[in-house]
């Protein structure tokens, strides 16, 4: 009885919202449906998609240092004559120098080793762009926790509007036949007042739902993108099948596998130990290969000066060490050290707390199941209650008011019964993301 009396309530939710699509012309959506508007619309995953583009690039930056250096350098100069003088700066005479100058100057090298220190640079730069991968994941989950949160309480203003105007439909027909029963003098003015004041309450309840919505679906259009005015319809069959409940030590484990959190902690390790390389490398000398070409005029370092263009070429290996690193580089060795202890540190509580929130988000579904369970045992004494009172009421052994307590009552059950199962849904949703995988 309790399953034919909920799928009738469904269906006529759901009846009533496709009317109510039709009449405002939203846009119906399902869950899937936000996702992948988020994934094409959402300004914060366009700024998380752009960030891993910015990361991609800078790897292809950072492999620049295994490229050759080329330099050339070209210029023209007009030299003034010179001066000649003895040691004791007498007997000055005029040196004519040419006037004209010219420099051309090409040279290439190339490290051949830097003690890994390139190697180390462009690792850190991918491991960079892997944090940056799992932020953007992180990102995502927030976003889709958003609209999953925002979109399942839509659902429960619906639902809850829908309750309120038929209690208010109610209250107007018996404030109706108790002023009938008032003009007869067989009702007191004093329970019109009374439910009066009961119908403005209710009349105030829907106005403050229809705010709500209005504020729900505004946040819903923008993070969608949507143009202001647009209506996001509710998929009510969501509810239709409910999760099943897996084991604690399954979702522990799924967490540690994919939770983006702790994707970044180890990721920050991997980085953190590449800079200790980097660090390292600065106390061993780099060797490089290289080659040149110069052309230069005139040729001043005769006396007198040559009006020539004097070309030579030259080839060779050199070698590079900076002397400082021998009483910097163990300060700064020290440093990375203790930047990867402190990292590893926060990996161990970010595990503590993923597994906290885990351990949170798992109960609280379980929960949710046996709140189910109370609901749907509240509708079946609600309908009991409510055929009682109906078999009174028609055999004139009843008020209308019970009539009417006794229909608000099994409103409110039903009411309850949808609500538990959306917060199955909302803690369901709420464990995968906190597992990193909704």
């Amino acid at each position: 009885m309790k399953k034919k009396h909920l799928a009738v309530y469904l269906l006529m939710l759901i009846g009533g919202h496709i009317v109510a699509l039709h009449a405002q012309n939203v846009i119906p959506m399902r869950l899937e449906d936000l996702f992948q508007r988020a994934e094409e619309s959402n300004r914060s995953m366009h700024i998380s998609r752009m960030a891993e583009q910015e990361a991609e690039q800078a790897v292809k930056v950072s492999r620049n240092a295994l490229l050759p250096t080329i330099t050339g350098e070209a210029s023209v100069s007009f030299l003034g004559d010179g001066k000649i003088w003895n040691r004791s700066f007498k007997n000055g005479m005029k040196a004519d120098i040419p006037h004209y100058g010219n420099n051309f100057a090409l040279e290439a090298s190339q490290v051949i080793y830097a003690g890994g220190a390139i190697r180390s640079g462009i690792n850190i730069a991918k491991l960079r762009q892997k944090a940056t991968m799992h932020d953007s994941e992180a990102n995502r989950q927030n976003v889709r926790f958003f609209l999953v949160g925002n979109f399942l309480e839509l659902f429960k203003l619906f639902n809850q509007e829908k309750v309120y105007v038929q209690n208010i439909t109610q209250t107007k027909k018996l404030i109706a036949e108790i002023n009938a029963k008032q003009e007869v003098g067989v009702a007191l003015k004093n329970d019109v007042t009374r439910y009066e004041l009961q119908l403005k309450s209710l009349e105030l309840a829907v106005t403050q739902i229809r705010n709500a919505r209005e504020i729900i679906n505004h946040q819903l259009t923008v993070a969608l993108d949507y143009p202001d005015g647009t209506i996001i319809g509710i998929d009510t069959t969501i509810i239709g099948t409910l999760p099943i409940i897996n084991s604690e030590k399954e979702w522990q484990e799924l967490a540690t596998q994919s939770s983006p959190s702790l994707q970044q902690t180890r990721t920050a390790i991997e980085i953190a130990k590449e800079q200790e390389k980097a660090v390292l490398a600065e106390r061993i000398p780099s060797f490089a290969l290289f080659a040149g070409d110069k052309l230069d005029g005139p040729i001043t370092i005769e006396v007198p000066p040559l009006d020539n263009n004097f070309n030579y070429w030259y080839v060779g290996i050199g070698m590079k060490y900076n002397f400082s690193s021998l009483f910097k580089s163990n300060k700064k060795s020290k440093l990375s050290r203790l930047a990867t202890q402190r990292i590893k540190k926060n990996h161990l509580l970010q595990q503590d707390r993923t597994r906290t929130d885990v351990k949170d988000a798992y109960v609280r579904f379980t929960e949710a199941f046996t709140i189910y369970d109370t609901e749907i045992k509240s509708l079946q004494l609600a309908e009991q209650n409510h055929s009682v009172v109906m078999n009174r009421y028609l055999n004139e052994l009843a008020l209308i008011t019970d009539m009417l307590d006794a229909d608000n009552a099994k409103l409110n059950a039903e009411l309850q019964v949808v609500n538990a199962r959306i917060n199955i849904l909302f803690n369901y949703y709420r464990l995968k993301k906190t597992t990193g995988t909704l």
